[in-house]
């Protein structure tokens, strides 16, 4: 189990360093593999799902597909490895959005 909890830790660290690197700011939640991100002002969590996958082909979760409160958030499965983590972040940050 131990191996498994640095695991995701290493993701989790590596998209919280790319995405602070493109000015995209979340907050660290410990012990989950998902991460949640703000959206930028203008966006519904929907549209912005729809504008990260067309335009910078990464796929996450609508905020709001899991309760109201997740309006205004898309969530993240950090469930690949850091390196591509690393690239979701930086293709998101070509958009120009932060």
């Amino acid at each position: 189990m131990p191996k498994l909890i640095d695991l995701y830790q290493q993701r989790r660290d590596a998209w919280f360093s790319a995405t602070e690197a493109i000015g995209w700011h979340g907050k660290k939640s410990p012990g989950t593999f998902y991460a949640w991100m703000p959206v930028p002002a203008g966006y519904t969590s929907e549209s912005f799902t729809e504008l990260l996958l067309e335009r910078a082909d990464v796929a996450v979760a609508a905020g709001n597909g899991f309760g109201d409160h997740g309006e205004g958030y898309v969530r993240i499965g950090l469930l690949t490895s850091p390196q591509r983590l690393e690239e979701a972040a930086q293709r998101i940050g070509k958009l120009g959005l932060f």
